[in-house]
């Protein structure tokens, strides 16, 4: 049986999804969990590998097992092994021929931002910070720029291992609600570091550093160095895939609309 996971994690303790030597990865402590419960070795396949201190509201997993459980007890009993940061949100059976991350139709980011003059306190870890009023009408305009299909090298880190620096991006939409500032990304796929040197450069434009049309030339330099530098991980959140609604899988968990 091929089982898909759906699972949250505050991600500011741990070195990112992938597995390392370490052991504290979320990959690492999922799997860990899943071999306890299974008391067998369980190996795992995300959707969206995400960076060390970046946090994920639905990550999607899938592994292949040949026990007959419960989801509401895959759920209960993976959740009784692991650390209170990371949780399983449910569990569900899907066809062999399902892959977490080819099946994929899209992938979903948010970054929330706290704009105060004093650095986040409660909420460090989990937002990232700008002291300096921003003007939402010029970002706005920015990210019209970086809509649709481009080669999006300008925000590439030089570690991506992403085969072609062309993706389509279907929404960047900018939000507020007080303090906070939320930023929502929709793409067939994303760059590693993409969306954190997009949303840097949405700052300098934000601060009047930058005109908006500035994205579009940064767009056609394909060079990394055009670009703002990275921007803090903290405030950074994978929403999830989206799928073909024949894999009858959950879009997104309790935790979606818990951000600002």
């Amino acid at each position: 049986m091929r089982l898909a996971l759906g699972i949250s994690y505050n991600g500011h303790a741990y070195q990112g999804w992938q597995s390392q030597l370490s052991g504290q990865t979320i990959q690492d402590k999922l799997e860990l969990a899943l071999s306890k419960f299974c008391s067998l070795k369980v190996s795992t396949l995300c959707a969206g590998r995400t960076d060390a201190g970046v946090h994920g509201l639905m990550q999607v997993a899938h592994f292949d097992t040949g026990l007959d459980r419960t989801t509401s007890s895959w759920v209960r009993g993976t959740n009784s092994y692991l650390p209170r940061d990371i949780a399983v949100q449910w569990a569900q059976p899907v066809p062999d021929e399902f892959h977490c991350r080819a099946s994929a139709l899209s992938r979903r980011y948010a970054y929330v931002l706290l704009e105060s003059p004093v650095r986040p306190s409660i909420d460090n870890g989990r937002v990232g910070w700008v002291f300096a009023p921003l003007d939402q009408n010029a970002m706005q305009q920015a990210a019209l720029h970086l809509l649709g299909e481009h080669d999006f090298t300008s925000f590439r880190a030089s570690a991506c291992q992403a085969l072609t620096p062309v993706k389509t991006l279907h929404r960047l939409d900018i939000s507020r609600r007080g303090a906070y500032w939320r930023f929502d990304f929709e793409a067939n796929a994303f760059l590693h570091h993409m969306i954190r040197n997009i949303v840097g450069c949405l700052l300098l434009v934000g601060q009047g550093k930058r005109p908006p049309r500035w994205l579009h030339d940064v767009l056609l330099e394909r060079n990394r160095d055009a670009a703002a530098p990275t921007f803090s991980p903290d405030g950074l959140y994978f929403l999830g895939p989206r799928y073909a609604a024949h894999w009858g899988l959950p879009e997104k968990t309790a935790a979606f609309d818990g951000l600002p």
